[in-house]
């Protein structure tokens, strides 16, 4: 079991009003994570305010029989769980040779750093969008350069940052672009970088769409298959993605052969929780999607299972064809198949179509994943840092508390 209790930061202009409301809002935020009842994954951001909107507050964990096992410092937590969620479909990507990230917050540092733990080698370029340079710039000092003294970005050429100069951690070091609305070509060089992108990461409390919909949904948008993982907003009235983008990408397949080529679609949009997303995603909400055309992350994971049992029967018959070792793939045993015969034959083809059908969709084809949070997230994950914690004696133990 756990407790997550957030504070929201308030505007500027009403400060008194948000203090003495502070407490009604940590409490309306708090989750009881036995229920997977839903939290937040960032708080809203004013587009004029470059002060910290991370959530403050804590998480608190239970054991089995209601003993205090830990608290934690819920402000980095919440967006390194949100990143692992998000990547999670990711790391299966044939193409992430593109990644843009939208934002410069911690869950935009959570979602660069584990891309490029997981598959730094593939990313050739990385882009990151946001209004404001100098968030960037700390953003990027933070992950290449995390020992060495912050320092505010200039544009004197005498003076190279720490993270163009060298790489202290080792993390992989891809061309990275900076791009803010103040660049004179901004409209031409989003276009183009939406247009080329892979992976497209959105991390912004945003009200309206970061980029117009035909973008991707002309003929010229659809030729490439992407990823897009939108985790910034929660509410029905925000929204990071085009709605049009996502009635297109849950829309039945055109079956004329004079449609214009374009990448693989699944019918649905990814959730981490069918019930939030329908009550709280504004993508989902404004584009008018129903239970039907959403999937949870967890059934696709379940299907691993499927998959494992799958390779220990080829396992016995010396054949491993048909499956990787990381899961969510679902082909088969070629011997098995052959061994197939009657009246379910036909009924395995159809099944065997279909599995190689989601399979070409998770890897290659459009992918829409989109998160509001869940609180059973941070209990999972808080459990895990936790133990790690315990192993490698970090952290301060109160005894006999």
């Amino acid at each position: 079991m756990g407790v997550k209790i957030v504070t929201l930061a308030g505007t500027d202009d009403n400060k008194s009003k948000s203090d003495s409301t502070s407490v009604t809002s940590s409490l309306s935020s708090l989750s009881i994570s036995s229920t997977s009842s839903t939290t937040l994954n960032d708080p809203p951001q004013s587009l004029s305010s470059a002060q910290s909107t991370t959530p403050k507050g804590s998480l608190t964990l239970f054991d089995k029989s209601g003993l205090p096992r830990a608290l934690l410092n819920a402000e980095e937590i919440t967006a390194f769980r949100t990143a692992l969620a998000s990547t999670m479909l990711f790391k299966k990507r044939q193409n992430v040779h593109n990644v843009v990230v939208f934002g410069a917050g911690k869950q935009a540092y959570w979602h660069i750093r584990l891309a490029l733990l997981l598959r730094g080698p593939d990313i050739h370029h990385l882009n990151i969008i946001n209004r404001d340079f100098e968030r960037v710039h700390q953003l990027l000092s933070k992950l290449y350069a995390p020992h060495e003294e912050h320092t505010q970005w200039t544009p004197d050429t005498q003076h190279v940052p720490q993270y163009r100069a060298g790489n202290e951690v080792g993390l992989p070091h891809p061309k990275i672009q900076i791009l803010t609305p103040g660049h004179g070509e901004y409209e031409r060089l989003l276009k183009s970088t939406i247009r080329a992108s892979s992976v497209i990461f959105f991390t912004t409390p945003s009200l309206a769409p970061l980029f117009p919909a035909p973008f991707l949904t002309n003929p010229e948008g659809r030729k490439k298959g992407r990823y897009l993982a939108a985790i910034g907003s929660y509410k029905p009235h925000m929204v990071e993605i085009h709605p049009d983008i996502l009635k297109q990408n849950v829309a039945p397949e055109h079956g004329h052969r004079h449609f214009h080529k374009h990448a693989a679609q699944g019918g649905a949009v990814v959730v981490d929780s069918v019930e939030a997303c329908l009550k709280e995603a504004g993508e989902v909400i404004q584009a008018g999607l129903g239970p039907n055309e959403v999937v949870e992350i967890g059934e696709l994971v379940m299907l691993k299972r499927d998959a494992e049992r799958r390779r220990v029967e080829c396992h016995a018959r010396k054949s491993e064809e048909g499956l990787d070792e990381g899961g969510v793939e679902l082909g088969e045993c070629e011997v098995m198949k052959k061994k197939r015969r009657g009246s379910k034959e036909n009924d395995d083809e159809g099944e065997d179509k279909a599995h190689k059908s989601l399979m070409e969709w998770l890897q290659r084809g459009n992918v829409i994943y989109k998160s509001v949070g869940l609180g059973l997230m941070d209990v999972v994950v808080g459990m895990d840092l936790v133990r790690l914690a315990d192993e490698r004696g970090i952290g301060t133990k109160i005894e006999n508390f």
